[in-house]
């Protein structure tokens, strides 16, 4: 269910790599939640550094939404890259795994495999 890689890399510097791979994968990245941040400033003491990255890719996502529009509550995909256990991990929740369990459409299930190995190879590269 979930794809996880530890790197040795700042948080900074594997958001930053990730980026330049997903690009590469024709990924484009929506926007980025900086978790650490929005938490302290809301007085929550919170002290790891997590990134929440929402990524696209337009073609694949207009496959999605014409075969179920309801799939749109699934959409973007989302990477994460955070601090745990003195490591950083840049991982996902599989999209396969998830698409499958709220379809059983052929077409997701392609879509999905698709997005998951370019997402995936874009993990390793930038781990």
């Amino acid at each position: 269910m979930k794809y996880l890689v530890a790197t040795e890399k700042s948080v900074d510097k594997a958001v930053e790599d990730f980026k330049l791979a997903i690009a590469r994968q024709k990924f484009g990245v929506l926007h980025i939640h900086d978790l650490h941040a929005t938490l302290n400033s809301k007085g929550i003491d919170f002290e790891p550094r997590v990134q929440v990255l929402e990524v696209c890719n337009p073609q694949q996502a207009a496959r999605v939404l014409a075969e179920d529009m309801d799939m749109n509550m699934a959409l973007p995909c989302r990477v994460s890259v955070y601090e745990k256990d003195g490591k950083t991990w840049i991982g996902m929740l599989n999209p396969s795994d998830m698409l499958g369990m709220l379809s059983d459409s052929e077409v997701l299930r392609e879509v999905a495999e698709e997005v998951e190995a370019a997402i995936k190879a874009a993990i390793d590269e930038s781990a």
